[in-house]
């Protein structure tokens, strides 16, 4: 156990478990692993279920507790509640806090409601947008699972005219397709648990390259989380042992999004500065012409 203060938000237990990455037991990692992936299960589940669910025994997760400097379960599960639900504040705050017009349009309560539901960095995703803008060209990695994930990606791009590729690995040649992006070109990889060992590896050699790597992934113990310029955690959603998705599918599409209305911006004020300077060289000419033709009268 540790004589540490326990992390008291998920923010401060994520990085707690980012600092203790590679010196956990594997069964204390299998937990931590799995608790960042599934954080609503841990928020709403029992001890025993949790253990079922992760393969491991009670006591592990238990230990697991106490190596954060909880006093049992219970504690650290207060942390994933409070992610889950917000702060619990007394129901007239909760309520001082919306305008009086939003309770007279319950469209508009629905839909505050919704959107706290969405768990996403907007920062990270501006930053990820800004890095796209100013790419040469975009190389896409994202393998098995990911590789439907990746080839919309990279058909999304195209459709709003940032040039992207998809490393496919044809003929096991990843490196040489690592090796042939030039300085201003970006890696976008999207890998999960169990991580494709090969888009890992993808990864690691263009962020040795200097290549600006962007990474959707479900947390940050995934091993290309470390070597990213940014990054986009993304929960997964699961049927049964069917992984949905649709989250991922979610934010690459935020992020296509969000470049074409970047892109579409630069392309309207460069378009306006032409329009400016023909309207001017018109003029110029215009005003030319009117002085050289009283000079001949």
């Amino acid at each position: 156990m540790t004589d540490a203060s326990p992390p008291r938000d998920f923010e401060a237990l994520r990085a707690a478990l980012v600092a203790r990455s590679g010196r956990l037991s594997k069964r204390l990692a299998q937990v931590a692993q799995f608790f960042l992936n599934h954080p609503e299960e841990v928020a709403v589940s029992t001890l025993v279920h949790l253990a079922d669910l992760a393969c491991v025994p009670p006591a592990t997760i238990t230990r697991f507790a106490k190596e954060l400097g909880f006093q049992g379960f219970s504690d650290l599960q207060l942390v994933f509640r409070e992610r889950l639900l917000g702060p619990r504040l007394p129901y007239a705050e909760r309520l001082s806090g919306l305008g009086d017009g939003d309770l007279d349009q319950p469209g508009a309560v629905f839909g505050s409601f919704v959107q706290a539901a969405v768990q996403s960095d907007r920062d990270q995703l501006a930053a990820c947008v800004e890095v796209l803008a100013t790419s040469e060209v975009v190389h896409v990695a994202a393998a098995r699972g990911a590789f439907g994930l990746g080839a919309y990606t990279v058909y999304g791009l195209g459709s709003i005219g940032r040039r992207a590729q998809l490393v496919d690995n044809l003929g096991a040649m990843r490196g040489m397709q690592v090796a042939a992006m030039g300085p201003g070109d970006t890696l976008l990889a999207m890998t999960f648990d169990d991580y494709t060992p090969e888009t890992v590896e993808v990864v690691t050699l263009a962020a040795a390259r200097g290549n600006r790597v962007l990474v959707i992934t479900d947390n940050a113990l995934s091993p290309v989380a470390g070597l990213a310029t940014h990054v986009l955690y993304v929960n997964e959603a699961r049927l049964g042992h069917f992984r949905s998705q649709v989250p991922a599918m979610i934010v690459a599409q935020a992020m296509i999004v969000g470049l074409g209305r970047r892109l579409g911006s630069v392309e309207t004020v460069q378009n306006r500065k032409i329009e400016n300077s023909i309207a001017s060289t018109r003029r110029l000419a215009k005003d030319g012409g009117r002085r050289s033709g009283g000079r001949t009268t």
